[in-house]
């Protein structure tokens, strides 16, 4: 259970993928987010292991994700003195309530999903139905913590209107079971941009190297990567329409160093690209520095870690076997 003083507060559940290195685009779209929440919510958080297998995995390289993957978002400010972070495949109620839900989502609201159109081209060797209903698995790790508040980046709110959509129709059936989530999106840094094509989102599966920084990437590289960055023709650093590579840029620059746009552009009026990439690069450098060295010394203690997860884990089953065991017997199902 969470601390006593903090019950009154909501809840909010938040996931990510160990799917590969963590990139910049997250930590500042999302988990910066997660971090700043823990003191405002009653904060329960998932690595989403269980996703991640809608796409072949070799084993011995998704094991090391996860382990370094939880040991990162501890280096990024996850606290677990303030907040429930565990495992997803270590609480066996998400699988559980994920096939119930399924029975109670529709053929036709998956297969408007943009995301399974998407993957579904990316990877068209294995269109496999966990990449069909991995809504219904999603919309179980939210609802089984009975969560009022969910982070979402723009490409996950359909998502989460369908999940809202489910819980409605569920409780519509059966009565007052689920909270009815509702959406947050932060104003700043909801979406960070390719450095190669500032049209497109910063994945860590681009197959252009230059286009992503990971949250673990070498200064030296770090600064390569933001130097070769996409701007444009012309040589002023001004937020605009059509300016879509410093735009993202700016963006960058301003949620490192809390500087206002307008500030951003009277710092480098008279100056060229040149250097304000440098000094992009240099903040977010910075920027990741203290969380690369947190995180050298949690990876030494492994027993320490599994600790943590475990503990976590223990916390996640209580909650959400309560939810869980409601929604089996108003189902009718024979409960123990």
């Amino acid at each position: 259970m969470l601390k006593n003083e903090s019950r009154q507060k909501k809840i909010l559940f938040s996931a990510v993928q160990p799917s590969g290195a963590i990139t910049l685009g997250n930590y500042l779209g999302a988990l910066r987010n997660w971090v700043d929440l823990q003191d405002d919510f009653d904060c329960i958080f998932s690595l989403a292991d269980l996703h991640t297998i809608t796409v072949r995995q070799e084993p011995l390289v998704f094991r090391r994700n996860i382990i370094e993957a939880y040991a990162l978002l501890l280096a990024c400010g996850v606290n677990v003195e303030k907040s429930i972070f565990f495992i997803q495949s270590h609480v066996d109620t998400h699988a559980q309530l994920a096939w119930i839900l399924n029975c109670y989502t529709q053929f036709g609201e998956l297969s408007r999903m943009t995301q399974f159109k998407d993957k579904s081209l990316k990877h068209s060797d294995n269109i496999n139905a966990g990449l069909f209903t991995y809504p219904s698995l999603m919309a179980a790790d939210i609802l089984l913590y009975q969560a009022n508040v969910v982070p979402v980046g723009i490409d996950q709110k359909q998502h989460l209107e369908l999940t809202r959509d489910i819980a409605e129709r569920f409780n519509g059936i059966y009565g007052d079971v689920f909270s009815i989530p509702e959406p947050y999106i932060p104003k700043v840094g909801a979406k960070i941009m390719s450095l190669q094509d500032p049209t497109k989102k910063m994945s860590k599966s681009d197959t252009n190297a230059n286009a992503c920084i990971t949250i673990l990437e070498k200064p030296d590289m770090v600064m390569k990567k933001f130097k070769r960055a996409v701007t444009d023709s012309e040589s002023e650093v001004r937020y605009a329409d059509g300016k879509d590579g410093v735009n993202n840029l700016m963006g960058i620059y301003s949620i490192t160093t809390g500087k206002s746009y307008k500030e951003i552009e009277n710092e480098f009026r008279g100056i060229g690209y040149g250097e304000f990439k440098v000094a992009v690069a240099e903040s977010v450098i910075e920027l990741l520095k203290p969380i690369q060295e947190k995180f050298k010394l949690i990876m030494q203690d492994k027993e320490q870690l599994s600790k943590l997860y475990n503990d976590s884990a223990e916390k996640a089953r209580y909650i959400s076997q309560k939810t869980l065991s409601k929604v089996m017997k108003k189902v009718g199902f024979i409960t123990k």
